[in-house]
């Protein structure tokens, strides 16, 4: 837990401050707050049906990602001491990312093993470079390492 307050109020600001981004933008939606362990607190953005959301998440998630900052920067200049971990979600867009990129994961690991050569992905987030690692950990056919600079940070998928 942060310095100052608490996770649960964190979450309330953060709830507050989306429920009136939300508002602003006409946007009919709910949000929901979950305290995911001691420093991670979700806030979920929801609608039936979601097809508004999408100008919250943006392509790749960048929109998405830039409403998760901006919200963690509110949830921050209310806080005396340091903020604990803030993610925002939309229409369980994360979720459904992490799924597809590691069915990727798989299909590039697979053509990995069967070429023997290893393969530099495209740059990507740090959130999206995490799920391929995370996806393909347990695989002992290969190895991943990520290379580069931020904002052209990448992984590599080699054989083992």
């Amino acid at each position: 837990m942060a310095e100052g307050i608490t996770l649960a109020e964190q979450g309330v600001i953060g709830k507050g401050f989306l429920e009136g981004l939300l508002s602003s933008m006409n946007i009919t939606a709910q949000v929901n707050v979950r305290e995911i362990d001691e420093e991670t607190v979700e806030l979920s953005v929801n609608a039936t049906p979601p097809t508004e959301l999408g100008v919250l998440v943006g392509p790749r998630g960048t929109t998405l990602q830039a409403l998760q900052e901006v919200t963690r920067t509110v949830v921050q200049s209310k806080s005396p001491g340091r903020t604990d971990r803030i993610l925002v979600d939309v229409a369980q867009y994360r979720e459904r990312r992490v799924a597809a990129l590691g069915r990727f994961a798989n299909q590039v690991a697979q053509e990995v093993v069967e070429s023997g050569e290893e393969r530099a992905l495209e740059p990507m987030s740090a959130a999206d470079r995490k799920a391929i690692h995370d996806a393909l950990s347990g695989l002992d056919s290969v190895v991943t390492r990520s290379e580069g600079e931020e904002p052209r940070r990448f992984v590599v998928v080699s054989p083992a």
